[in-house]
Order: C-alpha cells, then structure tokens, then sequence
C-alpha cells in the first residue's frame, strides 16, 4: 500500500472511531433542550459562520435549541460613535435612560446578523438552502436591577420571569428560539440586561438538559493552569472562594462569571452546564459529542465516579479487561466467573462507561484481602484513576479489620512497588489461596501492610 492509500485508509479508520463514539450521544441529545450562550465578540469572529454551521448541525440532529446573545462590544462601539460615556460597576453597565435607544439598535443588528447566517442553513452540504426558522420575542420580563451600594444603575435590570410555555411550544415546532439580552417590563419599559442572566433564567425555566456557556478562554483552570474537566457543585463552589479577588484579569473575572452562573443553573435544576471555548473551532460538537469534552462540565449527578459494580457493568468490565486478558497481564474470566464475582468488583464509571475496575476478596480467617483484576482504560491511565481506585480498595480493607493486602501479578509489579507493596513469598498466601496459586503464570506476589483507617 502507497503512502497516500495509507494516510487515507488511517483518516477513515478514525472517522468511522469518532462516529462509533459520537453516536450514544447523538442519540441522547435527540429532543433535548439545550440553551446555548455567547457574548458579541463571538459575532465579530471570523470564524462565527462555522459556530452557526455547528448549531444548525445540531438542530439538524434533533437537538432543541435556545439561543441566547450578548452585544456588549457592539453596544460599547455604538455608544462611542455617538460619542457617550457609559460606566461600569461591578463589571455591570450603568444605562441611562438616554443611552437605551443606542443599546436597542446596537442588540437588534446583532440580532439580525445572527438570523441571518442561520437562514443559510448548512452551506457546501446536502442540506444546503434547508434554512433553520428562528423566532425571536417578548419572552423576558425585566425590573429595575435598582440601587447598589449608592450606584444607582438606571435602565439595566434584572430578569423577573420567562414565558416558557411560549418558549417550550417554538421549541416543539422545530424552531430555534433566538433571545437578546432586553426585557421588557409590565409597564412597557425596556432594560438592558447581563445576557449570562438571560441565559441561565431561561434554562432553569425551562428545565433545560444544558447550559452552554461559549467563552472568551476555555473553561476553568486549577491554580497550575491545567483545564478542570468537570466540577460538581461543592467543586465549583469551592474554586469561585479560593478564585475570586480584585485583583483578578478580566480573563479570570470571566471564567468567574460564567463558573457562578453555571452552579446557579445547576442549583436551579439544570443538570450540567458547559464552559467552552470559541477560539477553537468545533468546540460546541468535539464537547457534545466526545466522551471527554473539551471544556468544563458543571454537573449536579455523578459525571464520573468509584462505586460497587452490579450485575448490568459485566459487559463494560469484559470490554475492559478483554484487551488485558488477551496480553496475558491478567488471567482470564468468564461471563459467569464474573457474573458470581460481581458484588467483589468496585468501578469507577465515567458518563455510562466502565473506565477501571478491581477486585476485592476477603479471607477472614488470616485478615488477608487479594487485590485482583485492576484494570485502567488505556485513555485515563495517566490521571491517577488507578491510585484512587488502589486507596478505595484499601479503605474497603481497612473497613473489614483486613491486616494485609495482597496481590498477585505478571507484568505490573513495579507499579505495586511505588505504593508500597513488597514482594513476598506464596507461602506467605492464605492457604486456601496457595492452592489455587497458578505455577504456570509464576506471578509475583506482593503484599502491602494495612494500617489503621485515617
């Protein structure tokens, strides 16, 4: 086989990849609500039209879309041609009354540049000229956001409800629900409003299944610079008090904002809301439609876990370990072996997926316990999964009054090493565990000394 027939063999090879991975979550998003928010600098992009393409992908898959934009930059540039000073506190806008004419004609050309790259539907492709219907209305009520530490802010307001049974029916009828950051009161007046507020109300609304938040950097960060894939609620919370100073970068205030009102929608009945990038092109469907993402998920379930396996994770575990048991690192196992072993085994599960397991086996009478079939995706083998399930199955030993822990391997044994296990003899086994010793593998036994539980 040539080159090229080679680097074209490969490209399909992991075309058809991403498709198997993508289709569980093409199937799951079908008819979900998602809410999806990004601010003006992601209009005044070059690469915008490809966010739109993207969405309208995802309206083409099924998805159930609420769009929510800010205009701050092209509200900011309209004030300045018109030569007006408009200040900030909090990173809020104060608007005047005066200034609302400019704020409304500043969201509405924003509004109608969005609807208009939607009505190209999805150009070079089958479903080119096939224009998505966008809908756009009163669906905010607003209020004074009122006086603040003396700060009286004039016409910028807060939400005070949302007409989601109008929103909902769109929605049913196969439209995209496009909403600006303006609300309008009971008495007709208009304030200019934080589009992340617009947003997040709409989705707690809505009970939506998602709240995307498209952003000028990509999601949150630890204090090493390292992207944090997902935080459940305490997390997020946590890292908004360690995080939050004045003397933070408006990058960082950023990430601060969207962090809160992502944990306000989940607290709000939202079950996971999304901080991604708009730098990187694709970003919407490589988060949506991959395993690991390629933001932040905030999330209120269990995203990813360590638990007690039951009998509907044998076929995870088998297309786990299968790879191994083929390699001889692990001995092999039949479905009923492991069907009668199945309470032993503790998994960690990430988004419905077996990513490691292990066994635990207690021998009461010695306070022995065997440590056995540990297995990591090859994926994640580099984020520690396998510690965190080596220190869960020792607290399960610990639990039991087990005086020692030990394991039995082939191929693994240094890595048993750097955690404090050392090898020992089979005479040091349990008896009834010596005579069922496989002479043939001649694993290594290594034991680890189980102190008190801390």
């Amino acid at each position: 086989m040539d080159t090229e027939a080679h680097n074209q063999d490969s490209k399909n090879k992991d075309h058809v990849s991403w498709f198997r991975q993508s289709a569980p979550y093409i199937h799951a998003h079908r008819g979900r609500t998602f809410v999806i928010l990004f601010g003006g600098e992601a209009v005044e992009d070059n690469g915008f039209a490809h966010l739109i393409h993207d969405i309208a992908l995802l309206g083409s898959l099924g998805v159930r879309i609420v769009l929510v934009h800010g205009a701050r930059p092209q509200i900011e540039k309209q004030l300045n041609e018109s030569r007006i000073d408009s200040a900030f506190h909090e990173n809020m806008r104060i608007t005047l009354s005066e200034h609302m004419p400019t704020v409304e004609q500043a969201v509405g050309q924003v509004r109608m540049r969005i609807e208009a790259q939607l009505s190209m539907g999805l150009p070079n492709t089958p479903m080119s000229g096939a224009s998505v219907r966008v809908v756009s209305g009163n669906f905010i009520t607003a209020q004074p956001y009122g006086i603040h530490n003396g700060i009286d802010y004039c016409q910028t307001g807060n939400v005070r409800s949302i007409d989601d049974a109008a929103i909902k029916q769109h929605l049913v009828n196969n439209n995209v629900v496009l909403i600006s950051p303006i609300g309008y009161s009971p008495t007709g007046e208009i304030f200019n409003l934080r589009a992340e507020d617009v947003a997040t109300n709409t989705a707690i609304a809505l009970n939506a299944d998602k709240l995307i938040f498209i952003m000028e950097n990509n999601g949150v960060n630890n204090k090493n610079g390292d992207l944090l894939q997902q935080l459940n609620l305490p997390q997020a919370e946590g890292w908004l008090k360690k995080h939050c100073t004045d003397s933070d970068t408006e990058q960082c205030k950023d990430t601060q904002a969207h962090l809160h009102n992502a944990a306000q929608a989940c607290r709000g009945g939202v079950r996971r809301a999304h901080l991604i990038s708009r730098q990187t092109d694709g970003a919407l469907l490589q988060e949506l439609y991959t395993r690991d993402g390629i933001g932040t998920l905030v999330t209120t379930d269990s995203y990813e876990g360590i638990r007690t396996a039951n009998i509907e994770d044998i076929g995870g575990i088998m297309e786990l370990i299968s790879p191994l048991e083929d390699e001889g690192v692990l001995v092999k196992r039949s479905r009923e072996q492991l069907e009668l072993d199945i309470y032993n085994f503790t998994v960690i599960e990430r988004d419905g997926m077996i990513i490691a397991c292990a066994a635990l086996f207690f021998f009461a009478e010695e306070k022995y316990a065997e440590l056995a079939c540990l297995a990591v995706h090859q994926d994640y083998q580099i984020h520690g999964r396998g510690d965190d399930l080596l220190q869960h199955i020792e607290w399960q030993a610990r639990k039991k009054h087990m005086k020692k822990l030990f394991t039995l391997t082939t191929q693994t044994m240094h890595w048993f090493i750097e955690r404090s296990f050392t090898e020992c003899s089979i005479d040091d086994l349990p008896v009834e565990r010596q005579s069922l010793y496989n002479f043939q593998r001649n694993s290594k036994v290594l034991c680890k000394h189980l102190g008190p539980d801390e």
